[in-house]
């Protein structure tokens, strides 16, 4: 099988490309990666030449895209902005690679009739009220398939509007494509921007943590190994046209997560700092992944996670050749916004 994974260079990307690698040996992969900031060179370089090849290029670039994906026997679109506070500094990075470049995905595996899957996030439903506030017991309290869409960032519209356009092309055009929501993941190889490895490197630097607002936003947490594993299972089993849910019923409050990684590097639980809060925060997320369980059989093996964050500590501790060179610029450019 010849398999086309965009955004391979990155987080969930490369932790995608290493499952596959190590799950399915007559795979071959070629990885069309833009190697923007978040892409990394070094998440890839260990693995065998024989069979992941490395592109540089844009998923917005058509006559590029419509060569490697002629050259495919599925696509898989992990290559996104994902960055909330970065998509309301500057929206149009997000409009480019997100809508822009999820078009382009699509015309191409149109002519060339190749498999498609679109990577989404639990983050276009908007949000949901925190379970204290759950006056209406009628009130759901997870998103499911029937949820409506209702972003409240630019990025979130971005990938709500890829989503969309991946339907359309699914009654359209009847091009053989899924869809796939997920919580928020963590794991190794996550760029620092992020939450949980901003906290850890910001201790391992000697800096204090810092948290947004009052730090009840909760999230629905997933160890990265246990996405890729559905996003594998989905991309061969999954029925055309639907679109799965991918959580792991972990939800914490952020206050909630700082204070594990507090404790368990060795910090008093005060030793952080409220900063104001990021326009439109979702309050709550919360994913129904019973479609996902029920049809295909898929199950969260990592459901311990503080045994998951204690991992997540040691990696970023053994590995600060990979993130030191990109933490000063990152917590210069939190500090311009």
């Amino acid at each position: 099988m010849r398999l086309l994974v965009t955004g391979g260079a990155g987080f969930i990307g490369s932790n995608f490309v290493r499952y596959v690698l190590a799950h399915a040996p007559t795979v071959r992969i070629v990885v069309l990666d833009k190697l923007t900031y978040a892409g990394n060179r070094a998440n890839l370089a260990s693995l065998p030449a024989n069979r992941c090849q490395l592109v540089v290029g844009d998923i917005a670039d058509a006559p590029l895209v419509d060569r490697l994906v002629a050259q495919s026997d599925m696509v898989i679109n992990l290559a996104a902005e994902s960055h909330n506070d970065r998509a309301l500094a500057d929206p149009q990075p997000f409009i480019d690679t997100n809508i822009n470049g999820t078009y382009t995905l699509l015309e191409a595996v149109r002519r060339h009739r190749v498999r498609f899957h679109q990577v989404s996030t639990d983050e276009v439903y908007g949000d949901l009220p925190l379970r204290t506030d759950l006056a209406d017991p009628q009130h759901a309290d997870t998103f499911s398939v029937e949820s409506l869409y209702n972003p409240s960032s630019p990025y979130s519209a971005s990938k709500g509007a890829a989503d969309l356009l991946v339907r359309a092309w699914v009654r359209s055009f009847g091009i053989q494509a899924t869809i796939s929501n997920c919580s928020n993941n963590y794991g190794p190889y996550q760029h620092v921007e992020k939450f949980i490895p901003r906290q850890i490197t910001n201790i391992l630097t000697g800096r204090r943590p810092v948290l947004y607002g009052d730090g009840r936003n909760v999230r629905d947490w997933i160890h990265v190994q246990d996405h890729v594993a559905a996003l594998w299972m989905i991309l061969q089993h999954g029925r055309v046209g639907a679109t799965y849910l991918v959580g792991a019923h972990c939800e914490l409050s952020n206050r909630d997560v700082l204070a594990a990684i507090l404790d368990r590097m060795g910090r008093p639980a005060d030793d952080f700092e409220l900063v104001a809060d990021r326009p439109g925060h979702d309050r709550r997320y919360a994913l129904d992944n019973s479609l996902l369980v029920n049809e295909l059989g898929w199950r969260p093996r990592h459901s311990d996670f503080a045994q998951g964050l204690d991992d997540n500590i040691a990696w970023y501790r053994q590995h600060q050749d990979w993130w030191s060179g990109s933490k000063d610029a990152t917590e210069a450019e939190y500090g311009r916004q």
